[in-house]
C-alpha cells in the first residue's frame, strides 16, 4: 500500500537504491538534500542525522538557517520501498517565490508514470490549510510535462511561464479549501 510517511532511517537501503537511479548530481526537489552532503548518506550515522534534520525543519521554534524556510517532509513509500519525496514549505522567501514554490516533490525514476506525484500532491494540499495557507504556489520546469499535469490535475491555475536564474519555469497557484485536491485513495500518515 502506497502512503506518505515521515522520513525514517529504517528505509536507508531503499533510499540508497532510489538515489542510485538518479544521474550523479541530479536535483531531487522536495527531498531536502541541500541539508547534507549527499555523498555522505551512505553512512548509516550520517543518514540518521540527516533524517533528524528533516524532522527538525518543520519545527517553527528551531532556526532553519539563512536562506532556508521551515518545511515538512514526507516520503512516498510502498511498504519498505522508498518511491519519492514531497515537502511543504511553510512560507516563501524570495528564492522560493521566484523558482521553488510552496511544494516540491520528486519521484524515483523507476516509479514514475504511476500517478504518484498527482496523488502525493493532492494529499499534501489537504495539509496546507493547517499552516494557515489559503493558496499555494507550485513551480516546475517548463519542459516537465509530468509535473505540470500533476499540478493541473490538482487544480493548478497557470500564472505564467518565465525565465529565471535557473531556467524557464511554469508558475501555478492552487486555491485551498475543504475540497482543494483530488480524492486520495491511498493512505496518508504524518
Amino acid at each position: 500500500m502506497t502512503e506518505l510517511i515521515a522520513p525514517t532511517e529504517r528505509l536507508h537501503s531503499s533510499w540508497l537504491a532510489a538515489r542510485d537511479e538518479w544521474p550523479p548530481g541530479a536535483h531531487q526537489d522536495g527531498a531536502g538534500l541541500r541539508l547534507v552532503d549527499e555523498d555522505d548518506l551512505d553512512s548509516p550515522e550520517v543518514f540518521a542525522s540527516w533524517v533528524e534534520r528533516l524532522h527538525q525543519q518543520s519545527d517553527p521554534s528551531l532556526p532553519v538557517g539563512e536562506e532556508r524556510v521551515h518545511a515538512t517532509h514526507w516520503w512516498i513509500v510502498d511498504g519498505e520501498t522508498y518511491l519519492g519525496a514531497i515537502d511543504l514549505r511553510h512560507y516563501l522567501n524570495d528564492f522560493l517565490l521566484e523558482v521553488g514554490g510552496h511544494i516540491g516533490y520528486s519521484i524515483r525514476p523507476s516509479a514514475r508514470r504511476q500517478g504518484l506525484a498527482t496523488w502525493a500532491l493532492g494529499a499534501v494540499l489537504r495539509k496546507a490549510p493547517g499552516l494557515g495557507l489559503d493558496r499555494v504556489l507550485l513551480i516546475c520546469d517548463d519542459s516537465n510535462v509530468g509535473s505540470a499535469r500533476a499540478i493541473e490535475r490538482n487544480g493548478g491555475v497557470l500564472e505564467d511561464v518565465r525565465s529565471t536564474e535557473i531556467g524557464i519555469k511554469r508558475r501555478y497557484w492552487i486555491a485551498l479549501d475543504d475540497d482543494s485536491s483530488t480524492a486520495a485513495t491511498r493512505t496518508v500518515t504524518s
